[in-house]
């Protein structure tokens, strides 16, 4: 497999440990500020280009606080892709800075799991403990992609073109997707902070805590042959080279 991945970095925000691990006062150490990092990625293998996830939209970032460093789809432009021409975007998961940005794509086939969309457009989305991080507006967005026959459901594993691999791991949210291109691994939410994987750490949203831990070893065995790309670490932008006067992250496939 021949190509690269761009890790976009379109926001920031800080923030504290103990709004970031669940339960952080169960390991007995002083609270402290972490910054953390908003992505969205695209993969471009054997001559095909597929966006991962879309970040959040203007109007849910400012709803929370969240300092926008440049909107997505102008992202995607200043790197040189055309919001119009994308054919294939993956959803990670329904958060609001993951599918912010779906009507941007009118070309495009949403990927997502089964479980998610099911998860996102139902009532248990709903739920004041999960709507905090979901809005109305992106899963009305996800129905009207839905009947237009432009979403493809994924369960359990999926393929993409130019070889790239879906995998369904859950835990953070029902249907949460982790992408493979390669030797690089896009976990997206199923690892915000590497931290989680080194010290065993859970994040504080959290849908099923056993697949959370679960995906959390099957992370650790991929990365003995894979890169891990987290989802919202600032050590991204210090792992691999960044291009676009800091805009992005690129992670050359087969460069382990």
């Amino acid at each position: 497999m021949i190509g690269e991945v761009l890790a976009v970095r379109y926001g920031t925000r800080r923030t504290r440990k103990s709004d970031v691990f669940l339960h952080y006062d169960v390991y007995g150490e002083p609270d402290a500020d972490l910054e953390m990092d908003y992505f969205f990625w695209i993969v471009r293998v054997d001559g095909a280009t597929v966006l991962v996830d879309c970040g959040f939209n203007e109007d849910s970032g400012a709803r929370r606080k969240r300092t926008m460093l440049c909107p997505p789809v102008r992202a995607l432009e200043r790197l040189g892709v055309d919001p119009a021409a994308i054919t294939t975007l993956v959803v990670t998961h329904g958060h609001y800075d993951h599918i912010g940005n779906l009507r941007a794509f009118p070309a495009a086939e949403l990927v997502v799991s089964g479980r998610e969309y099911e998860f996102w457009t139902g009532p248990m989305g709903r739920r004041a403990l999960f709507a905090t991080s979901g809005e109305a507006d992106d899963a009305a967005a996800l129905r009207e992609a839905h009947a237009a026959g432009r979403v493809r459901f994924v369960d359990g594993q999926a393929s993409l073109p130019g070889g790239v691999e879906l995998l369904e791991v859950g835990g953070h949210t029902p249907g949460q997707l982790v992408v493979l291109a390669g030797d690089v691994v896009l976990a997206s939410d199923a690892l915000h902070y590497y931290e989680e994987l080194d010290r065993d750490r859970p994040f504080t949203h959290v849908a099923d805590l056993p697949a959370m831990y679960a995906a959390f070893d099957r992370l650790r065995e991929l990365s003995a042959t894979h890169r891990l790309v987290a989802g919202h670490d600032p050590d991204v932008m210090r792992r691999f080279p960044v291009i676009g006067d800091g805009l992005a992250a690129r992670i050359t496939i087969g460069e382990r």
